[in-house]
Formats: C-alpha cells, structure tokens, sequence
C-alpha cells in the first residue's frame, strides 16, 4: 500500500519492511525510495489479519495501490493463494518485483498502471480479498468502492480492507456494504467491509 501521508502506528527499520508472521516471518525487504512512499504499519497488520485469519488461507487478493507491497505479501506469507499488486509508480514496482523474486514465490503479479484502468480491465475478476489504501490526500476511496460494486472484481462473499484518514467523516459506503470491522492507530481509520448482496 502505498503511503503517501504520515501515518504512526510501528514503524519498520529505516528503508526496510518488515513481513510480521507466517513462512517469512520477520523478513526484511526493500522500500522503494519514492517520496512520501510508507508500508502500513506493523501495528495495523497485526490487527487486520487477526481479523482476517479465517479466510486468508487460499485467498485470491488483490493489492490496489501497493507501494511497498506490505499488505499484499503479508497475506502471501499468511497462505493466501495468489495477490495481484497494483502500483503506479515505476520505481515501486520494480522494488516490489525485485522483493517477489528474492521471496521466491510465484503466485505474486505486479501491475505498473493506474488502480481505476486495472480495475475496469478483464484482468481484474473473482478476488475474495481486496486492500484499498490510497494516498489520503488524493480522496478515492468512495470512487473505487463504486467501480468494486459496479465491476465483476470481487468474488462471492468477498472482504474490502479500507484504510483512510480518520479526521475525514466516516465513508460512505456503495448500498447493500455492510462494515465489520473499523479501528483508530494515531491519524488512521481502518476498516474491513463485505458488499454483502454478493454472498
């Protein structure tokens, strides 16, 4: 995910990100070096897949706005089955890339392009778990949750993580959404949601 607003919470070593558990448990893996560019942090992690134990095994994730990669290869390690990583930034997702291929593992793809082109794209089809962290100040999240409701991107009973800035007054979520889960860390609001008329 993508930071490009200070956010607090745990933060990693200095340029490193640091997987918190599963089969690459405290590896550390290179940041891009693009400004204002932020893992979330380990503290929100923790908390998000706590949350989401019960479904990560075999999920198909897709990873919007992945920066650094830190959600989407956190699930990796947590036994996801494949994630999808979509970033903008040339310099990210050559990091990104280089940071798959020194995990080995290969049911990780990286897009180079834009969030809203990919998710209107043939490619983005059937994910059981989507993170939507884009940078706070851009103001997305209400549009990419209406291409999600109104594009075949989510698969039946699918989870949308959404982290936003929590000065902002609570979103407001495509009919039929429901929010189950929402925690504060310092200036951020995260939350996991289900467009439940899928299920």
């Amino acid at each position: 995910m993508a930071k490009r607003s200070a956010k607090s919470g745990k933060k990693s070593q200095s340029g490193r990100l640091r997987i918190v558990a599963g089969i690459w448990r405290s590896r550390l893996l290179q940041i891009a070096d693009v400004p204002g560019l932020r893992p979330t942090s380990e503290r929100i992690r923790e908390t998000l897949f706590n949350w989401l134990a019960p479904r990560i095994s075999g999920a198909h994730c897709l990873d919007l706005f992945a920066g650094s990669g830190a959600l989407g290869l956190e699930a990796l390690s947590r036994g996801a089955a494949e994630t999808v990583f979509v970033e903008k930034s040339a310099i990210a997702a050559s990091t990104l890339r280089s940071n798959i291929a020194l995990l080995g593992d290969p049911a990780a793809t990286v897009y180079n392009g834009d969030a809203f082109d990919f998710l209107r794209s043939d490619a983005a089809r059937g994910f059981d778990i989507v993170f939507l962290d884009p940078p706070f100040a851009a103001d997305m999240l209400v549009d990419l949750c209406r291409l999600l409701d109104e594009e075949p991107v989510l698969a039946d009973g699918a989870q949308v993580y959404l982290e936003e800035d929590r000065a902002r007054p609570g979103l407001q979520l495509p009919q039929g959404w429901q929010l189950i889960k929402s925690k504060n860390a310092g200036n951020v609001r995260y939350s996991l949601v289900t467009p439940d008329h899928k299920e």
